[in-house]
């Protein structure tokens, strides 16, 4: 398998005041095409701030990012933010859907900021509604949705560029357990179909369907392990 990312050494430093905050301090991860990784930590141990970094939301203090061979540390913003509609698909807790757009018009976003033709978006969206099993709430609105269904249609949304990465912020924080259970059984199905899937997470049943467990604590890895036995949501 090849390295889709390799961060060497990365610091992140905030300034507060007089006071100095390393968010992080020193991180060196690396992972390859269509692994499931999950990222845990206690709140303030910089789990927020690396998924920041590896999404492309943020540059490094110091150190360097490797995106996909390329060198994304310095970029600046207007370049950064192609790398990441081009790179990365986010699924967020809180879904981050347009309330008038339908659930296909939420789908195909990304695709516009790509400048895919609309014959061409509406075929891809479509395609990615079916493969999260939701193209029968195509026209939809959110309000109109459950909140798994929004979810989905988040992870549609997440799909339909083709990414290196998929990357989720407590993807189930959102949900009651049943709908959590659906919602990483999707994430399996999309990783057995060749995806690299990064899952932030506080919730240790949620981290255990990875495949390996990155554990950070004060801005330090602190365990990086593989899981020996993941929860196969079947």
């Amino acid at each position: 398998m090849d390295t889709v990312i390799t961060v060497k050494d990365i610091k992140k430093i905030y300034q507060i005041g007089n006071q100095e905050v390393r968010a992080l301090d020193g991180v060196s991860i690396s992972i390859k095409r269509n692994e499931y990784v999950a990222i845990m930590g206690p709140s303030g141990s910089g789990k927020s701030t690396l998924m920041n970094m590896l999404g492309c939301l943020d540059t490094p203090t110091e150190g360097q990012y490797i995106l996909n061979n390329t060198d994304v540390s310095e970029m600046e913003d207007n370049r950064l933010a192609e790398v990441r509609n081009k790179e990365i698909g986010f699924v967020f807790q809180t879904f981050n859907l347009l309330p008038r757009y339908s659930s296909l018009e939420n789908v195909c976003l990304p695709l516009i900021y790509a400048g895919i033709p609309k014959h061409e978006r509406i075929e891809r969206g479509i395609r990615a509604l079916t493969n999260v099993d939701l193209e029968n709430r195509k026209n939809h609105k959110p309000n109109e949705l459950s909140g798994g269904q929004r979810q989905r249609v988040s992870i549609a949304r997440a799909l339909v560029n083709n990414p290196s990465i998929i990357l989720a912020d407590e993807p189930t924080g959102n949900l009651d357990t049943k709908t959590s259970i659906d919602i990483m059984r999707l994430f399996e199905a999309i990783h057995q179909k060749g995806n690299t899937i990064i899952v932030v997470t506080h919730e240790e049943d949620i981290a255990q369907h990875a495949r390996r467990i990155i554990r950070l604590r004060d801005g330090k890895v602190e365990k990086d392990e593989i899981n020996p036995n993941p929860s196969l949501a079947t």
